[in-house]
């Protein structure tokens, strides 16, 4: 009932910029904690941003900390992911999630906190 809809991957060399953006509908579930993972071929599904309710708080992996911002519209129940200065190892499949429950995640980087998750949009960096 929930949908995630992810869009903005795309190839890009090294050194450039995508933003991603993740749009939820379905249900009332306007400002609730949102996020990204990753996921790369032959790797575990890793945390890459998270963002609390009203945006006030954003958590980053240390690989992307510093070349990436996540914000949220939460008037359009939507949250962003800028990343710049991309490298070959950022290249993965990214996963726009959604924490249902109101509390905050106990940890952000466990996929086990969030509750909804979108099909995916490739993002492919070239050296």
């Amino acid at each position: 009932q929930v949908q995630l809809v992810e869009s903005g991957g795309g190839l890009v060399q090294a050194g450039g910029s995508l933003r991603l953006s993740c749009a939820a509908s379905g249900r009332a579930v306007s400002s609730r904690t949102m996020g990204w993972f990753r996921q790369a071929p032959g790797k575990e599904r890793e945390f890459v941003a998270g963002i609390n309710r009203s945006g006030g708080s954003t958590y980053y992996t240390d690989s992307l900390k510093g070349r990436s911002t996540i914000s949220r519209d939460n008037a359009k129940n939507t949250v962003y992911l800028q990343m710049n200065s991309l490298k070959p190892e950022d290249t993965a499949v990214y996963y726009c999630v959604l924490r249902e429950r109101y509390s905050s995640p106990s940890n952000y980087y466990n996929p086990l906190d969030y509750d909804y998750w979108g099909q995916g949009t490739q993002v492919t960096v070239s050296s």
